[in-house]
């Protein structure tokens, strides 16, 4: 804003020209010279005077009864005089320095409002939606860790030669536990007192059951140690039971190195690989190497089975070799595209 010039002083009154030789003017001359207006002549006071014939005479302007009246402040009197340069010249208050800034801080305030409207909108959509999300997260977490999911009922599945009232009463520690808080090593510690149990899986079922699936060991023959006494075994060599006596159904195997020799192993693959019908009709398995596998039937026969590669073509040719010859000596199934009868 431009700096405010000073109030210009009022003008000094300025007497009409009198003409040279005429005498001082005075207000009882009024009404004969033609300088006002004569307070005696009646209802035509406000008549024009008459304009003498004199050249030099100044008419005085006669102000009209209706007229406005005279400026009384400098910024009216400033407007009078040039109209165009009153705001410039005049002064400012501080009344109107507050109020043009208080009316600009409010249409600055309603064009920020206007230009920021979809920014804040957005803005209060995220923290909502944030907000929300916290409250579902953090009331999931504290229902799933509270009494209100704890562990009521243990279910196991899977288990044939096990006795399932076993396994639960081995996990009854886990009951009245949050399902969120079951200890995996307990119940690893738990099951393994059961040698049958190859895996398992933990399935926690919302409000308050526990789901043990368990896969058992699959025992394929029994060894035969120094004492007498029969194991029986699984394909990974691990110990399942002991008896005194050999049990019904179960091959006698019998390989070199022992129960961590690749013999075993490859001797244990060629019998998980049969059929539980099948793997009943074999009384023997003997192998000295991974590659030279024999198997002997409970019925006499013998079965060239080679490597443990390709075992369940293997399986599947042997069965169909034995359907066409029931009553055959011998079986060579060591190259599966190829069988041999003898």
């Amino acid at each position: 804003m431009r700096r405010p010039s000073a109030i210009p002083s009022p003008a000094p009154p300025v007497e009409p020209e009198r003409p040279a030789g005429a005498p001082l003017f005075d207000g009882a001359r009024r009404g004969t010279a033609g300088f006002g207006i004569d307070a005696s002549a009646g209802p035509h006071a406000d008549a024009i005077p008459a304009v003498p014939d004199d050249a030099n005479t100044t008419v005085p302007i006669l102000l009209d009864r209706g007229a406005s009246a005279v400026p009384s402040t400098a910024r009216e009197r400033a407007e009078e005089a040039d109209p165009t340069a009153a705001q410039d010249d005049v002064p400012l208050t501080a009344r109107d320095l507050w109020h043009a800034t208080r009316a600009r801080r409010k249409a600055l305030r309603t064009e920020i409002r206007r230009f920021t409207q979809r920014s804040r909108r957005r803005r209060t959509g995220w923290i909502v939606g944030a907000a929300l999300a916290l409250l579902v997260v953090g009331g999931s977490i504290g229902a799933a860790y509270s009494p209100l999911f704890a562990v009521e009922t243990v279910t196991v599945e899977g288990t044939s030669a096990l006795k399932a009232a076993d396994v639960q009463k081995a996990l009854s520690g886990q009951v009245g536990r949050p399902l969120a808080l079951v200890d995996s090593s307990a119940v690893k510690a738990a099951l393994v007192a059961f040698p049958l149990i190859e895996t398992y899986r933990l399935e926690a079922h919302p409000p308050h059951d526990l789901v043990v699936r368990i896969v058992e060991r699959t025992p394929v023959g029994v060894l035969q140690a120094d004492d007498g006494r029969f194991t029986v075994v699984d394909a990974a060599g691990v110990v399942l039971s002991t008896a005194e006596a050999r049990p019904a159904g179960y091959a006698l195997i019998d390989v070199a190195g022992g129960t961590g020799s690749k013999a075993f192993a490859a001797v244990g693959t060629a019998l998980r690989s049969l059929p539980a019908e099948l793997r009943g009709q074999v009384d023997g398995a003997t192998a000295s190497t991974p590659d030279d596998i024999v198997l002997k039937l409970s019925g006499g026969a013998q079965v060239v089975w080679g490597s443990a590669e390709q075992s369940a073509l293997k399986t599947r040719s042997l069965q169909a070799l034995m359907k066409a010859s029931p009553g055959a000596a011998s079986y060579d199934v060591s190259s599966p595209g190829v069988g041999i009868v003898g």
